[in-house]
């Protein structure tokens, strides 16, 4: 009994020791971290500012966290936020110690309103008489369109540029959900509503073909006609260039004047040694976006303040930190209403949409906002359905000429598998009280009623999302409705179609809704804020993100976002507000 005891009382001990250990690793990780996050990098004369393929541009402060406990030993981005970006450069033009930009990354991570934001920066950039300068590999499009701006661009002797245009595929699998006895109860209004398409067809709808050729096209006119005036290309010429994948091929790149010459990196620092006069003992002297923006003070300490209201990711019921959850972001907007110090709002969008309740929720707290301040609404890459849905509160619209904008429309979409589970023997019966108890089941469907009844949820739900777009838009129901149905939009032409107010950016919005107010002398506070390490680090250890995170570093963000789409029941939930599709520039 006494061994017992004792073996009891040591494994206790051993449990205080670990546990203390444990505490004192995390206390050391957050208060290193911190430290070195207070430091102000010392930025030298004749430093260059470099974009490096390290860098990920984000859009809200809600994708930003750190990699304190991440299973994927290889990360090593840092993220910054495109408004940070953005400061950075416009204060980088005056700065006497920054001699000029380069650009040194082959994959940028960044959407493609983004890149217009960057890419515009840089041309006010070099209005200062400083020079911005590329290097690239193996090029992606994306990093192209963005390092086509500079003075010069250089390739490597063995690179290659991957310029060939912009495309769109889609999966069909109706005949694969009847051929494994899976089926899908459909409602949707809207013709261009193609999220249930792949459900419902095995071809692309004239339809969606249609808006999906618009699109492509809106997009790809707008960056192609950006690339072939910076490289000084006839636009026809450009076409063949890039109708021929010319961009492959080191030599037919610099022959075709995609780029200025060919070199080995180290040959490349050498140049911008020369550019700096510099001589052969002197050390060229680089330093980060992330270390530069960390080097001088920001103004959101000033009395009068413009508060950014971060709307970016998927729409969501519930609590949660990335994407938009709905009792999260209700609180973020109370806490705007509440500050004094914040004299107007600038609400920025990065949606495709998702669920019409939480959208609904949002969209009432923002009207309740907006008595007590103007509301600005600046979009990203997407505001579509119930991303567009939401910025019906705004005093004034601004759009990005490439934002997806519009997609007002509603779907809801509901699995069964009776065929499969018949094919294999299994049947289910069930006894109710009632003609609808059993509305939904997982074997049989939905009842007449049922499907009776979500029919008329999914057209009142589409009839109140236009009402409030007519209402904000002063346009009739009819207007609306014709140019709605689902559809998504340019930013272009949701300007000429009345969907928007302004073709513009970020600062664009910012600057507007200072004017509005009448502030001179103000500073910009995001909300909300970045989650804090130790916050981090408690919902790192949550069993549900320990195995999020490891399937997304098995299989990648991308995939992770299909694999998502399958097993997340926030996804599945009620009545849908949702962009059918998203584009990338590859």
């Amino acid at each position: 009994m006494k061994s017992f005891f004792k073996n009891v009382m040591a494994n206790i001990v051993a449990i205080i020791i670990i546990a203390a250990v444990f505490s004192l690793f995390l206390i050391m990780i957050i208060a290193a971290s911190a430290f070195s996050g207070d430091q102000k990098p010392n930025i030298k004369d004749n430093t260059i500012l470099t974009l490096d393929f390290k860098t990920n541009i984000i859009d809200s402060p809600t994708e930003d966290q750190d990699a304190l406990l991440s299973f994927n030993v290889n990360t090593k981005e840092k993220n910054i936020l495109i408004f940070d970006m953005l400061e950075a450069i416009k204060k980088a033009k005056s700065d006497d110690k920054i001699k000029g930009i380069s650009i040194e990354t082959d994959g940028i991570h960044a959407g493609f309103t983004q890149l217009d934001d960057i890419r515009s920066a840089l041309e006010d950039f070099k209005k200062s008489g400083k020079f911005v300068y590329a290097y690239g590999n193996v090029v992606s499009q994306p990093s192209y369109y963005l390092g086509s701006v500079a003075d010069q661009y250089i390739l490597n002797p063995a690179g290659g540029i991957d310029l060939k245009g912009l495309s769109t595929e889609v999966l069909y699998m109706k005949s694969f959900a009847e051929k494994y006895g899976i089926g899908i109860q459909i409602i949707r209004h809207g013709k261009y509503k193609s999220a249930v398409e792949p459900f419902m067809r095995d071809d692309m709808s004239p339809e969606n073909k249609e808006q999906l050729s618009t699109l492509l096209n809106d997009i790809w006119s707008i960056n192609s006609q950006k690339i072939a005036n910076s490289r000084k290309i006839d636009p026809a010429q450009f076409r063949t260039i890039v109708d021929s994948l010319y961009g492959a091929i080191p030599e037919l790149s610099l022959n075709h004047k995609l780029v200025d010459k060919l070199m080995q990196k180290s040959e490349y620092d050498q140049m911008i040694k020369t550019k700096l006069n510099l001589t052969e003992k002197d050390k060229l002297t680089k330093v980060s976006f992330k270390k530069y923006i960390n080097s001088y003070h920001d103004n959101s300490k000033k009395d009068d303040q413009i508060a950014i209201l971060y709307a970016s990711g998927a729409i969501y019921n519930g609590e949660g930190y990335q994407n938009i959850y709905a009792d999260n972001f209700v609180k973020e907007i109370k806490k705007i209403a509440e500050n004094d110090k914040v004299k107007a709002v600038v609400l920025r969008i990065n949606s495709p949409g998702g669920s019409a309740n939480a959208s609904d929720e949002i969209l009432f707290e923002l009207q309740q906002l907006k008595k007590k301040k103007p509301i600005i609404v600046s979009f990203g890459d997407y505001a579509a359905s119930g991303g567009y849905y939401i910025a019906m509160a705004a005093d004034k619209i601004y759009a990005e000429p490439n934002t997806l904008t519009g997609s007002i429309g509603v779907f809801g979409m509901i699995p069964y598998f009776k065929e499969a589970a018949n094919k294999n023997g299994l049947t289910s019966h069930a006894v109710t009280t009632n003609a609808n108890s059993n509305m939904y089941s997982l074997v049989n469907g939905v009842t007449p009623g049922g499907v009776n009844i979500l029919t008329k949820n999914v057209e009142q739900t589409y009839k109140r999302f236009v009402h409030f777009v007519t209402e904000n838009r002063k346009k009739s129901f009819e207007q609306i409705d014709e140019i709605g149905g689902g559809r998504v939009w340019s930013g272009t032409r949701a300007k000429e179609i009345g969907l928007v107010d302004e073709l513009g950016t970020l600062q664009d919005a910012i600057n507007f809704a200072a004017q509005k107010v009448k502030l001179k002398d103000y500073g910009v506070t995001a909300y909300p804020k970045k989650m804090s390490q130790f916050d981090q680090i408690f919902k790192n250890l949550d069993e549900d993100e320990i195995s999020a995170r490891l399937i997304k570093n098995k299989i990648g963000v991308e995939n992770y976002k299909m694999f998502e789409q399958i097993t997340n029941p926030k996804l599945q939930e009620g009545v849908m507000m949702k962009m059918p599709f998203e584009i990338k520039i590859d």
